[in-house]
């Protein structure tokens, strides 16, 4: 069924808002995260925390992979491994798999910094929701999964 002149342009200004709202929660989260990463440690740039929270949750991963599921340059990536290790925050082990490459892991040291960076706004999420009843969380949840498998399907 299609839907009707007004209806598109409702369905249009709608997402349009959805979007302004994204983009608002974007910003937000950036501040955020380029506070976390001066945390971890002063002068880490929030691409750097990003990669290097990643490799945190993804422990034992590597370029390659690491590459691939971040979507960025081998080269780039590459550089900013380096920072993280001179920053003490990653390590690098032979890959028992492929002795040609290396397996990424944060350091003890890089872990006691992120969780103290993050100690502060630990519960941030938590207490901006705490109102809310546990059906609309799931609901969020399901449709924020949902939004990024159909844009990542594209």
């Amino acid at each position: 069924m299609a839907e009707t002149p007004d209806a598109s342009s409702s369905r249009t200004d709608s997402v349009r808002e959805l979007e302004a709202e994204f983009s608002e929660l974007i910003t937000r989260f950036q501040r955020v995260i380029s506070e976390f990463a001066e945390r971890v440690s002063p002068g880490l740039l929030p691409g750097g925390y990003k990669v290097f929270t990643t490799i945190a949750r993804r422990d034992g991963v590597t370029l390659s992979a690491l590459a691939d599921h971040m979507m960025m340059d081998k080269g780039q990536l590459s550089r900013t491994i380096r920072e993280l290790e001179a920053r003490g925050l990653v390590s690098r082990t032979a890959d028992p798999a492929d002795g040609r490459s290396s397996l990424l892991s944060p350091t003890p040291e890089g872990l006691a910094r992120l969780e103290a960076a993050r100690a502060p706004q630990q519960g941030l999420l938590l207490d901006a929701i705490e109102d809310w009843p546990l059906d609309d969380i799931h609901a969020l949840t399901r449709l924020l999964r949902a939004l990024g498998d159909s844009v990542t399907r594209r």
